[in-house]
C-alpha cells in the first residue's frame, strides 16, 4: 500500500493543499523524530527513523543537504529506495544573501547598523576603511546552482571569477586562494570537504580577504577563522552555516569582529514552504507515472 508521511512545519492550509494534491493516497503527519513506516516520506526525518523504515521507497528531502543521511546503508536498498533533494531550489535566495553580506562588509553596513542602535555618529573616520566590490578577485568553491547564480550577480561588478569544482584538485584551490579577495563556499558536506578550510588553508588567504560559507559547517575550522578575524588577519566573514545549529551561547562567532552570522536563513523566502510543496507534488506525479524524478541524490557522491 502506498502512503505518505509528511514531516515539517507546515501550516494547516498547506497541509490541506498537500492532501488535495496527492489525491487518494493516505497522508500521515509525523514529527521528524517519530517512527514512520510509510512508502513515501516528504521532509527531513531523523536518520535513524529512515534506517528503521522497511517500507521506504522514496524520500523527498526539503533540503539540498544530504550529509546526515550519507552514513546509512543505502546499498542495502539500492534499486529500491530513491532519495531526492531540492537541488537548485535555493540558488536565488542564497546567492542574494551572500551578495548582501559581502556588500555589507565592504561598505561597512554591519558597523553602521550597530552605531545607529547606539545612537553614535562617527561619520568621516569610517570612510577610510570602506572598500568597493568592483574588480574583486573571487573564488567560488563549489560551482553548482548557487555559485553559478552568484557569478551572474557579480558580473556587473566586473569581478574576476575563479570557479573551483569537485575535479579541480587541492593544488588548484590553493593557487586560487593565494590571490583571492573573496571566497564563497557552497560545497556540500562530504568526506572530501570535511575540514577543507582548516587553519593552514585559511592562512593561505591574502591579508584582508573575505570568507563566506553557505555550504556546510563541517567544511570550516571555526576556531581558526575566529582567530584570524580577532587578529585582523582577514577582512571579514559571512557565515550562514555552522557545525552546531543553533549556535551555542558561548560560541566565539557571537562576538567575532567583522563577522556577519546569518543563522542558516540564506535560503529563506516568504513562499519557501509553498514552493517546496510544489516540488514534492510535481515529483509525486512523476513517481506515480514511473517517470524519472527531479533531484535524485547520487549516493556515491553524497549529493
Amino acid at each position: 500500500m502506498m502512503d505518505i508521511a509528511v514531516c515539517g512545519a507546515f501550516a494547516d492550509e498547506q497541509i490541506a493543499r498537500l492532501k488535495h494534491g496527492v489525491g487518494d493516497i493516505p497522508v500521515r503527519l509525523v514529527e521528524a523524530e517519530a517512527s514512520c513506516e510509510c512508502a513515501i516520506v516528504f521532509g527531513n526525518p531523523e536518520p535513524e527513523q529512515v534506517a528503521a523504515n522497511p517500507n521506504l521507497r522514496w524520500l523527498q528531502l526539503e533540503s539540498v543537504g544530504f550529509g546526515e543521511y550519507a552514513g546509512l546503508d543505502w546499498n542495502r536498498r539500492h534499486g529500491e529506495t530513491l532519495v531526492t533533494n531540492l537541488s537548485g531550489f535555493f540558488a536565488d535566495p542564497v546567492a542574494e544573501s551572500a551578495l548582501a553580506g559581502i556588500l555589507a562588509l565592504y561598505r561597512g553596513i554591519d558597523s553602521l547598523v550597530l552605531l545607529q542602535a547606539e545612537k553614535r555618529w562617527l561619520g568621516d573616520p569610517l570612510r577610510t576603511g570602506l572598500r568597493v566590490l568592483r574588480g574583486a578577485r573571487v573564488v567560488l568553491l563549489g560551482y553548482g546552482a548557487i555559485n553559478r547564480r552568484l557569478a551572474e550577480l557579480l558580473a556587473p561588478f566586473g569581478c574576476s571569477i575563479t570557479p573551483i569544482t569537485r575535479g579541480s584538485g587541492a593544488d588548484a584551490l590553493d593557487r586560487a586562494l593565494a590571490d583571492a579577495d573573496l571566497v564563497v563556499c557552497t560545497a556540500p558536506a562530504t568526506a572530501a570537504t570535511s575540514g577543507l578550510f582548516d587553519a593552514a588553508r585559511l592562512a593561505g588567504l591574502p591579508a584582508g580577504a573575505l570568507f563566506c560559507n553557505f555550504g556546510r559547517g563541517s567544511i570550516l575550522d571555526e576556531d581558526a577563522l575566529a582567530d584570524m578575524l580577532e587578529q585582523g588577519r582577514l577582512g571579514g566573514a559571512v557565515i550562514d552555516v555552522t557545525s552546531s545549529e543553533p549556535l551555542p551561547a558561548g560560541h566565539r562567532f557571537w562576538n567575532c569582529p567583522n563577522l556577519i552570522l546569518t543563522q542558516h536563513t540564506g535560503g529563506g523566502t516568504v513562499d519557501e514552504l509553498d514552493r517546496k510543496i510544489d516540488v514534492f507534488l510535481a515529483n509525486l506525479a512523476r513517481f506515480r507515472a514511473g517517470a524519472p524524478l527531479e533531484g535524485i541524490v547520487d549516493f556515491s557522491r553524497g549529493y
